[in-house]
C-alpha cells in the first residue's frame, strides 16, 4: 500500500459561536426583569452606552422656558419677606395637627421568632426559664415545630426534665395556637385545647389513634373504634381539616414576596387580538454622541481609539440584541395567539394542543430559538396571566380527529369532581366514559394521572357520609 501525502480544498460551513452571538442567544432568554438587570449592569459597565430619553416638541420646550423666566422674574417669597422682618410683634405660626400613621414606621413584618419572643418578654416567670423558652423558640423551624429534643434542652442547661417540659409547655401556650409541637398530632391536639369543645374527646381519639385512618379516607373504621356513626365522624373529621398543620408557615418568607412582570400583553382591540411587548421596565438604549467624536478626532492616540471603537462595538451588539430579542418575542406570540384564539376568547376548556415545532415551522426559525423566547416569560391575556410554556400543551385527539390539550381535560375533569354526588363520587373508570361521551378518546390511566397531577384524591378519598 503506497502511502503519501497531497493537499485538498474542501469547502463547508460552519457555525461560529462568537462572544456576540452567544450574548445575543443570552439577551433572547431574559425576562423583562432579567432584561432590566442586565441594562443596567452594561450601563455601569460601558461608558459608549446611554439611555435615550424622548425629545419634547422644541416650541413646547421654549414656551415652557419663557414661562419660567417670566415667573422667575415676578415671583416673591413673601413668606422669607415676612420672616425676616422684625416689627414688634410676630403672630406665633400655628401648627396643624396631623394624624400620625404608624403603619409608616413599619418596615416588614415581624418573624415567627420575633413574635414569639416579644410574648415570651411579657410572660411572668423565672431568668432561668425564660432562658430556656428562649433556646426553644430558637430552635422552631418554619412550620412551627421543635427542631430539638427535650433531652438536648435538659444537657443544655443542666435542668431535669420536668423544667425543661414546664418551658416547653409555656412556649406552646403562645400564639399561633399549635406552636413548637414536636409532630403533627401534638401540633392539633394544642390548638383544640385552646378551644372549650363539647367533643374534646372524640376529637383527641382521633388525632391520637387515627389520623392515618383519616389520611387513607378510612371513615367506617373510625366509626365502629368510637363506636359513633359514619356522619358524626365525617363532622369530626371537617372539623379537624380545619387545623393548621403548619401554624408558623404564615410568618416564613414573609419577605421574600415575589412579584410576576408579564413580559408581553395581548389585548382584544375591535375584534382583533394585538400583542404588545413590556418595553416599560427596560429603558430605550442609544450610543453616546461623545465617543462617536472622539473616534472621528485626531487628537486621541491610537491606544485610546481602539478602546472607545470596542466599546462602541460592543453597544451596537447589546442594543441590536436587544432589539432581536423584542422582534424574535413578538413574532413568537404573535403566532401563538393565531394559534390559540380559541383560548384568549373562550378559556382553558379551548386551549390546543401545541408543540414548539409547529411555531419554528410557522417562523422558519428553529424549534431552540422558539424555546429559549418563551423561557421564563410570562404573558397577560383577557383570561389571566400565564408563563408562555403554558401554551405549549400536549393532548390527545377526540374521535373528528382533532386534537384536545391536557388542559383543557384537567379542566374538564376538575369541573367534574367539583360537581359531583360527595355520596357517590365517580371513579376513574367512570371519568374515562364520561370523556369518551364527550368524543374524547382517552384510557383511564391518563385520566388517573391528570387527576393525580391536579392534586384530586382518589374516589374513596373523596367519599363523603
Amino acid at each position: 500500500m503506497q502511502m503519501g501525502f497531497e493537499l485538498n480544498l474542501q469547502q463547508t460551513q460552519k457555525l461560529i459561536m462568537t462572544p456576540e452571538l452567544r450574548q445575543a442567544i443570552a439577551v433572547l432568554q431574559l425576562s423583562s426583569l432579567e432584561l432590566a438587570e442586565f441594562v443596567q449592569e452594561q450601563i455601569m459597565e460601558n461608558p459608549a452606552l446611554e439611555i435615550e430619553v424622548a425629545e419634547e416638541n422644541s416650541e413646547e420646550v421654549a414656551a415652557t422656558e419663557t414661562a419660567k423666566d417670566e415667573k422667575e422674574k415676578f415671583d416673591v417669597d413673601w413668606h422669607e419677606y415676612f420672616q425676616d422682618r422684625d416689627i414688634g410683634y410676630i403672630k406665633a405660626p400655628r401648627e396643624e395637627y396631623k394624624e400620625i400613621n404608624y403603619d409608616n414606621f413599619l418596615t416588614k413584618a415581624p418573624s415567627l421568632e420575633d413574635f414569639l419572643l416579644t410574648q415570651l418578654e411579657m410572660s411572668c416567670c423565672s431568668t432561668n426559664e425564660k432562658n430556656i423558652a428562649s433556646f426553644i423558640i430558637g430552635n422552631i423551624d418554619k412550620n412551627g415545630y421543635l427542631c430539638t429534643t427535650l433531652k438536648e434542652i435538659c444537657d443544655m442547661y443542666s435542668v431535669n426534665l420536668d423544667k425543661a417540659e414546664a418551658a416547653l409547655k409555656l412556649v406552646q401556650s403562645f400564639d399561633p395556637p399549635g406552636i413548637a409541637a414536636r409532630d403533627l398530632a401534638e401540633c392539633l391536639l394544642l390548638q383544640i385545647s385552646h378551644q372549650e369543645l363539647e367533643l374534646n374527646s372524640l376529637l383527641t381519639s382521633i388525632i391520637k389513634y387515627h389520623l392515618e385512618d383519616i389520611a387513607a379516607g378510612k371513615l367506617l373504621k373510625i366509626s365502629k373504634s368510637l363506636d359513633i356513626t359514619p356522619e358524626e365522624v365525617q363532622q369530626l373529621v371537617d372539623y379537624i381539616k380545619t387545623l393548621d398543620p403548619k401554624p408558623g408557615r404564615w410568618f416564613a418568607d414573609s419577605d421574600q414576596t415575589t412579584y410576576i412582570v408579564p413580559d408581553v400583553a395581548v389585548e382584544k382591540v375591535e375584534g382583533e387580538f394585538i400583542v404588545i411587548v413590556n418595553d416599560v421596565s427596560t429603558p430605550r438604549l442609544g450610543i453616546n454622541p461623545v465617543y462617536r467624536r472622539l473616534l472621528s478626532a485626531d487628537t486621541v492616540d491610537i491606544n485610546a481609539k481602539k478602546f472607545i471603537e470596542g466599546k462602541l462595538n460592543s453597544a451596537a451588539w447589546i442594543i441590536r440584541s436587544i432589539e432581536q430579542r423584542r422582534l424574535t418575542l413578538y413574532r413568537v406570540v404573535n403566532c401563538i395567539v393565531d394559534f390559540q384564539k380559541a383560548f384568549l376568547d373562550d378559556g382553558v376548556k379551548c386551549l390546543k394542543p401545541l408543540n414548539l415545532k409547529q411555531i419554528a415551522d410557522q417562523l422558519d426559525i428553529h424549534e431552540s430559538t422558539v424555546s429559549r423566547a418563551t423561557n421564563n416569560k410570562y404573558i397577560q391575556t383577557p383570561q389571566g396571566v400565564f408563563p408562555l410554556k403554558f401554551f405549549f400543551a400536549s393532548g390527545v385527539d377526540n374521535y373528528a380527529g382533532n386534537g384536545v390539550s391536557s388542559e383543557s381535560i384537567k379542566k374538564m375533569l376538575k369541573d367534574y369532581v367539583i360537581n359531583e354526588n360527595s355520596n357517590k363520587p365517580y371513579t376513574d373508570q367512570q371519568l374515562t366514559n364520561i370523556l369518551k361521551a364527550q368524543g374524547i378518546n382517552i384510557s383511564r390511566r391518563t385520566v388517573a394521572k391528570y387527576r393525580s397531577e391536579l392534586g384530586i384524591v382518589s374516589t374513596s378519598k373523596r367519599k363523603r357520609y
